[in-house]
């Protein structure tokens, strides 16, 4: 685990974490986790349904675009909401995932034309301009094989047929996207060891990597004093 550069606060004292990694990383867990031992109000993925999600399915290449554009948007609503709370938050994947990682692929994989991708592109990097970053961007680095193995065993039916060449290509692409990220600090965690739940030594090694990123005391049982009631 690591950290680089230094963790800032936002205008009105309120700190806005979010955590990134491939499908499988643990970041739904990181984030019960953090919720339940610092007292943070936790965002996790838009539940809102994607109206294009089963045109997609059947036809990807006519439905990619409008199917992105529309995550997108919810993207976008939910990272405005969050920044609205008061005190800390911690967001269960984020916009720039959305973009960077998913549309991304679906380029790459020739499922999206150039032409959508580049109109796609110039409106993620319009709101790019108008949202504040998070404060602290946790990733979880995660070996292919490790992702893989806990897909199998959380045991989605939507993640049953997910391609090891998928898990690979959206891996590289997270690693190439935390490679250049320079918009906020980082910490990364590396979960094929993450055994916070059943390993009391590494659960308290955890805490105290993440109290020290934040400049807080373990022992806090909120994340810092500004958090409101």
């Amino acid at each position: 685990m690591s950290t680089r550069k230094r963790v800032v606060k936002t205008a009105d004292g309120c700190r806005f974490l979010a955590v990134a990694g491939n499908i499988g990383a643990g970041k739904s867990t990181l984030v019960h986790f953090i919720e339940q031992r610092f007292g943070v109000k936790p965002f996790f993925e838009p539940n809102d349904r994607n109206p294009f999600l089963k045109d997609f399915y059947r036809d990807m290449k006519r439905w990619a675009f409008p199917s992105q554009m529309h995550f997108l948007a919810l993207r976008l609503a939910h990272h405005q909401r969050l920044l609205r709370e008061p005190g800390v938050v911690i967001q269960d994947r984020t916009i720039y995932e959305d973009a960077e990682i998913f549309a991304t692929n679906l380029y790459r994989s020739r499922i999206m034309t150039k032409r959508e991708f580049e109109t796609y592109r110039a409106m993620y990097e319009g709101i790019m301009g108008q949202l504040p970053p998070p404060d602290l961007l946790i990733y979880l680095r995660c070996s292919v094989r490790t992702a893989r193995r806990r897909i199998r065993e959380r045991g989605r039916p939507e993640e049953r047929e997910i391609p090891y060449r998928y898990v690979r290509r959206i891996h590289d692409l997270y690693e190439d996207w935390f490679s250049a990220w320079d918009r906020s600090p980082t910490l990364v965690i590396e979960s094929d060891k993450m055994d916070y739940i059943h390993d009391l030594m590494y659960r308290a090694d955890l805490l105290q990597i993440i109290a020290n990123a934040l400049a807080l005391d373990p022992n806090d049982k909120v994340f810092g004093s500004n958090r409101s009631s």
